[in-house]
């Protein structure tokens, strides 16, 4: 009877493997593209990333006349930063390819309402990124590190390291990045009916509260980090509900009146 059971049990396992067999083929490609594509971009920023590193640390140069260099204190300190600040700015500079390549193998099962909708998706989400690590390097950094170095005179020298600094940069730009995906993300929610428009006006204090907690822990508990973290976020969640508001009102349906 068992025997019975796994002989008739076979065929539909294989049928199974071979109805996924073209999507398994094809996601291995894509996974291949993307692969090559980062470890490209990632190559091609390690042989410019002493001149990356260099843009990263004007701004802490210019924010105080008693920081004019940076010290590593291991041996392999100085590679690995480098290899890091690398990977970081390949897997960003690669990301469009990415999303090609995840585009190519969704778009074949998409209706035509979806790719457009999934077209509109990447656009904002890389545009609101973009804007948000922007916003961070020129806007945010040199206020905050200004306010750090401001504890630094000539009995207190600051002696900051390469790898530490590099982390608090990406860590700083990533941070803002991703935050300014809120609106994005709330907008999206209204369209598909998760939550309300009047859900994020009722609760905007909890939001508020949430998003002071989410930007202290997001600064490693710096208050001008926070600060300066929470009051964009906090525009940004109002842009959000009057978008929500905006994208998820349905239009009026005109009564045809017959005689």
């Amino acid at each position: 009877m068992a025997n019975y059971q796994l002989q008739s049990t076979i065929p539909i396992i294989e049928r199974s493997l071979e109805f996924f067999r073209p999507h398994h083929l094809e996601l291995r490609k894509r996974l291949i593209k993307v692969f090559l594509a980062i470890c490209c971009c990632t190559l091609v920023a390690y042989f410019f990333a002493e001149k990356i590193a260099a843009l990263f640390i004007a701004p802490l140069f210019a924010a105080s006349p008693l920081v004019y260099r940076l010290v590593y204190t291991n041996l392999p300190e100085a590679f690995l930063a480098y290899i890091k600040l690398a990977v970081v700015v390949g897997l960003i500079a690669s990301m469009p390819i990415v999303l090609y390549q995840l585009w190519r193998f969704v778009a074949p099962g998409l209706k035509k309402n979806e790719k457009k909708l999934a077209v509109i998706v990447v656009f904002w989400a890389m545009l609101l990124f973009s804007g948000g690590a922007c916003f961070a390097f020129f806007v945010v950094m040199p206020k905050m590190l200004v306010y750090l170095m401001s504890y630094a005179n000539e009995g207190l020298e600051p002696l900051p390291k390469l790898g530490d600094y590099l982390t608090f940069v990406a860590r700083t730009i990533l941070t803002f990045g991703i935050s300014f995906q809120i609106p994005f993300l709330m907008v999206m929610a209204g369209k598909g009916d998760i939550v309300k428009p009047a859900y994020f006006r009722r609760k905007r204090m909890y939001f508020y509260g949430a998003i002071v907690v989410l930007s202290f822990l997001l600064t490693a508990s710096d208050f001008m980090a926070t600060a300066l973290l929470a009051l964009p976020l906090f525009a940004l969640y109002e842009a959000g509900i009057l978008l929500t508001a905006l994208f998820t009102r349905k239009p009026a349906t005109g009564q045809s009146t017959t005689s």
